[in-house]
Order: C-alpha cells, then sequence, then structure tokens
C-alpha cells in the first residue's frame, strides 16, 4: 500500500504493509526515513507540480510486481468499521483487515463523497478553472462511446469516489493506470500552462478524481466500499463559507486542499 506524501509525517507503523513514498523526489535532495523515492526507476517525478500524487500512481505501476497494489495518501486512510480510542492511526486497516478485503474483492474503493446540492461537474467548476474540464472534454469526445456515457454519467451525479484512493489486484491496476495515464497525457497537451496560474497549473491532478469513477463505470467493474478517515484537523468553517462563496458569486475562492 503506497501512502503519498510530500513531506516528512507520520507514518504506520506497520511498513511490510504501508510504503510511504515522497511524492515530488525530483526536487528533494534528502528522504524522510521510512519513505521511499518516486524518481527511481521508470518514473513521473519531475511532473509532480501537475499531477499531484499521481506521480506516486505511476510509479506503482511501473516498478512494483505485488499482486495487490494500493494507494492512500499521508492526511487519508482507509480504516476498519472498529474504533479504537481517539488515535485515528489505530483505526487503518491492518494487514489481517486487507488480507480478508483482498480475498473477495479485486477493487477496493473509498466510499463515496456525496455533494447532495450539486453535481460533480458544477462542484469542480464552483472549485477550479474550467480549463481543465473543457481539456477532458475533447479528449473524451474522441474516446469510445462507453466511455463518453460513463462520464456523462459521472459528472451530473451529486457523489463519486475521490481522492484517488484503491485497492486493486494486479491485472486491474494495470489497467486502469494505463488507462488513466494514457488519457491524462493526452489532456495535458491540450492546456495551456502559460494562461494557469497558482493552483489550476495542478489541473490533471484534480481531474484524475473523477477518473476513477468513469472508469468502473465504463466498464462495469465490481468493486467493494470502505470508509476513510482524515487523519489532521479539518477547517470545516472555512471549507463551508468558500463553498458557499463560489456557489453565490460563481467565483472560484480555491482551497488548497490537495497534495502538492
Amino acid at each position: 500500500m503506497l501512502v503519498a506524501s510530500h513531506k516528512n509525517c507520520r507514518i504506520p507503523e506497520d511498513l511490510s504493509v504501508y510504503t510511504p513514498i515522497l511524492v515530488g523526489s525530483a526536487f528533494h535532495e534528502g528522504t524522510p526515513v521510512g519513505f521511499i523515492r518516486d524518481d527511481q526507476g521508470d518514473n513521473i517525478s519531475d511532473k509532480n507540480p501537475r499531477y499531484n500524487e499521481l506521480t506516486a500512481l505511476y510509479w506503482g505501476w511501473k516498478n512494483l510486481s505485488s499482486d495487490y497494489v494500493g494507494l492512500v495518501q499521508y492526511r487519508r486512510y482507509f480504516v476498519s468499521g472498529r474504533i479504537k480510542g481517539t488515535d485515528k492511526f489505530k483505526n487503518i486497516l491492518t494487514r489481517t483487515d486487507l488480507e480478508k478485503l483482498v480475498a473477495g474483492n479485486k477493487i477496493i474503493v473509498p466510499k463515496k463523497r456525496h455533494y447532495y446540492i450539486e453535481t460533480i461537474e458544477s462542484h469542480y467548476l464552483h472549485s477550479h478553472s474550467a480549463d481543465g474540464m473543457k481539456a477532458l472534454k475533447v479528449i473524451f469526445s474522441k474516446m469510445p462511446k462507453n466511455y463518453r456515457l460513463a462520464l456523462n454519467h459521472v459528472l451530473s451525479s451529486k457523489s463519486a469516489h475521490m481522492f484517488n484512493m484503491f485497492i486493486m489486484e494486479r491485472s486491474e491496476f494495470s489497467a486502469y493506470s494505463s488507462w488513466l495515464f494514457d488519457v491524462l497525457f493526452k489532456v495535458e497537451k491540450e492546456l495551456n500552462y502559460e494562461q494557469l496560474q497558482g493552483n489550476e497549473k495542478r489541473a490533471l491532478g484534480f481531474l484524475s478524481e473523477i477518473m476513477l469513477d468513469v472508469w468502473l463505470t465504463a466498464n462495469d467493474k465490481v468493486y467493494k466500499e470502505v470508509p476513510v478517515s482524515f487523519m489532521e484537523k479539518q477547517h470545516w468553517v472555512k471549507k463551508i463559507s468558500i463553498f458557499l462563496l463560489n456557489k453565490i458569486s460563481g467565483g472560484r475562492w480555491r482551497l488548497n486542499t490537495h497534495i502538492k
């Protein structure tokens, strides 16, 4: 299970299950204790400013041979339904939990995040520049019908499996990764990065959160949902305030909520 992080942070104790990986290692001289780097072997580490935690995903796709591969983030982990005190790290999935899960499931994803009063597309456009979404639609207009329909379905939905988190059997992981990066590399060529400012240069990372459900839907994949826990304090008042400002004004008051 790869744990993507752009900085030194608390990591799970069982390193036989969880492998912390320093994303954007190409921009870091040192490596935190217990971490591996995403700039070794076949990699896109130098694209981290555009791809966020996906540089860890790419590294895993190209360099791991495990029967199952998973991706979580330093701030978000899959957890069991059992609550063990106030330390959230005590609730993350153990080796035993994971072995039981993969025994009967080839694809494991987070429980859906619900937006209730707006669609996935409107939420994206209220939070980010429209440039990325426009480029994505250009690429999908040239794709097979099942993918076009799946994209429309996901964008019009009010919930999705977010965060770029999953656990997959090797063949499913390879199929998803191959498809995902083929799409994103094409979208990257459509974007004019000179016109994108600040966080919007990370459009590919933001768009990728939508792609998992598109792939699952287009290919009629069966999956198991598992709860996710956010390990740090969440600024809900600030998030809700900015969300409401975006809804009212049509503006994009952006929150930096993604891995750099």
